[in-house]
């Protein structure tokens, strides 16, 4: 029986501190320990809004069932640093033209590398380059001003605001596909999270 080998999608994230190069691919169930080592990481869990698990193995359990029947309308994708895993990006919507994009960096070991930035222009170029989507959309929680920050620095502008969560007003960027067609001139010139993980983006760029 031949190896199934995932899908890779090598693309290159411009963040403050210089270049990081993310790889992002499909989720395989060896991926899960990985996974599931994030959800045993308490400071993370407490900052992502994740329910923290105290056993390692039902962690584990509950990611195969998640890479084995994923929600047919998110397209999850690994973020990969050197072939170490630092994240994952989110691209959820059931239209053919825009989708939400979501993020999140992990372990908490990972944080403030700059890597949430990175996760999320990858993600956008993968939506443009990869998906041939018209927009890309996200929100962010107003107060969390590193969340606002890397949204505008992918490209992304606000364009209202979103409902309340436990009280904290979100906003609503959005960024639309360039006029050339091609996300390569877009990226590192501008200046300027979704569903049931939108609480991730709280770890951007920690």
């Amino acid at each position: 029986m031949s190896e199934i080998v995932p899908n890779l999608f090598p693309l290159a994230g411009m963040v403050d501190n210089g270049e990081v190069d993310l790889t992002l691919r499909e989720l395989t169930q060896a991926d899960a320990e990985a996974l599931a080592g994030w959800q045993t990481d308490a400071l993370f869990c407490a900052h992502a809004g994740w329910q923290a698990k105290k056993s390692q193995q039902r962690a584990v359990e509950w990611w195969q069932e998640q890479i084995s029947h994923p929600d047919p309308h998110l397209i999850r994708l690994l973020a990969l640093d050197a072939q170490y895993p630092v994240g994952y990006v989110d691209l959820h919507g059931s239209g053919q033209l825009q989708r939400e994009l979501g993020y999140v960096v992990g372990p908490s070991t990972s944080w403030g590398r700059g890597l949430g930035t990175a996760a999320a222009r990858a993600g956008v170029a993968h939506g443009f380059d990869g998906l041939g989507l018209s927009r890309i959309w996200a929100e962010a929680v107003e107060a969390n001003i590193a969340s606002v920050k890397v949204l505008r620095r992918v490209g992304m502008r606000e364009i209202g605001l979103g409902s309340k969560e436990d009280l904290r007003q979100q906003r609503i960027c959005a960024l639309w596909r360039p006029r050339d067609d091609s996300v390569r001139s877009w990226r590192g010139d501008h200046s300027v999270g979704h569903h049931r993980d939108r609480q991730a983006q709280t770890l951007a760029d920690r």
